[in-house]
């Protein structure tokens, strides 16, 4: 009896496995018929040539070789409201089909929270995953006066920014009201590249929100010639390579105001994030999430990121999940304040 147990036992499971690798290979099956001879759109939703662009057509160059049917991959910007205007067509316009993914402003995540009601819902999203973290930086121009923290607490300093979404004008007024820099912020610039330009040309001291990892990427230069001030980096906690730069979260004792602080840089964990929209096709989903998975992990991805500069510490589309998830259960007295912390 014990044998005949054993022997149906055995038979049982050998099946359960064989009927989920058929289903799974039928959902591989899926996404192949759909992606073969298709074309899958990467929307950026920045101005060409910054961080979010950079990582964007590195990924387009080797995610279609790792999704079923391997589809051609294409990127097109939608600059606008520092990603807002393409996370809304995202949610709402977008087909709905598997065909386009996106990526914008890791803040943007979290606007609903601070900010609703919203047009998306941000934990609706579904999330492949992101390329890297990241540390924002405040810094200035060579040319500024302001080349120090305590420089920005005790003389005014003009910050250019894009919008409201935008990390130049979150963390520009985040340091203002919450840190009390004495920061005028004049926003509307296209995009980083723009306010760099500007920083240059004397129009603005600098810019709060501009990345470190695009910094090295697109200004070796200012790294080669010390041509900026570094004044502050926005993470939860330092970056090893600018152990001399502090760290907003070391200069704050009050508990609340690291609350604050600690809600508007967690996103930095998901520095590069790419989503598609809510409502796609599972078995799209699942390919399009194992391809970014198996992207983070190409050798040949690997060794041009490294030549390009460019950093890969992927973040699992779960995790990011997961953070949203943790962040939209912070308590509603220490939201209410940190909205306020970045309105006018």
């Amino acid at each position: 009896m014990g044998t005949l147990t054993l022997r149906f036992g055995c038979k049982l499971a050998s099946a359960v496995v064989l009927v989920l690798m058929l289903a799974q290979e039928a959902r591989a099956g899926g996404a192949a018929d759909f992606y073969s001879g298709r074309t899958l759109t990467v929307l950026v939703g920045h101005s060409v040539g910054g961080g979010y662009d950079l990582y964007a057509r590195m990924l387009a160059r080797f995610l279609g070789r790792h999704i079923p049917g391997q589809p051609g991959v294409i990127v097109q910007n939608m600059p606008g409201a520092g990603g807002l205007r393409l996370t809304n067509y995202l949610y709402s316009v977008a087909p709905k089909d598997g065909s386009v993914i996106a990526t914008f402003s890791r803040s943007i995540p979290i606007l609903p929270l601070l900010a609703p009601p919203a047009s998306f819902d941000a934990t609706k999203l579904n999330w492949l995953g992101s390329m890297s973290g990241d540390t924002s930086l405040c810094l200035t121009s060579g040319k500024s006066a302001i080349r120090t923290w305590q420089d920005m607490l005790s003389k005014p300093v003009v910050m250019g920014g894009q919008s409201s979404g935008a990390d130049s004008d979150i963390y520009a007024r985040l340091y203002k009201n919450v840190l009390h820099a004495q920061i005028k912020l004049v926003s509307g610039y296209p995009g980083t590249n723009d306010i760099t330009l500007a920083m240059e040309r004397g129009e603005v001291d600098g810019i709060c929100g501009l990345s470190w990892g695009t910094l090295k990427i697109a200004h070796p230069g200012w790294l080669r010639d010390g041509s900026v001030n570094f004044l502050l980096q926005a993470a939860l906690k330092k970056d090893p390579e600018l152990p001399g730069v502090p760290l907003a979260l070391d200069i704050v004792d009050d508990p609340e105001h690291k609350q604050i602080l600690y809600l508007h840089f967690a996103p930095q964990a998901m520095g590069r994030p790419f989503t598609a929209p809510p409502g796609i096709p599972a078995e799209r989903k699942a390919a399009l999430v194992q391809a970014f998975d198996d992207t983070m992990q190409d050798g040949e991805f690997r060794a041009q990121a490294a030549r390009e500069k460019m950093e890969i510490d992927p973040m699992p589309g779960r995790e990011i999940d997961a953070l949203l998830n943790r962040l939209y259960t912070t308590p509603a007295g220490v939201v209410a304040k940190a909205a306020s912390a970045i309105s006018d």
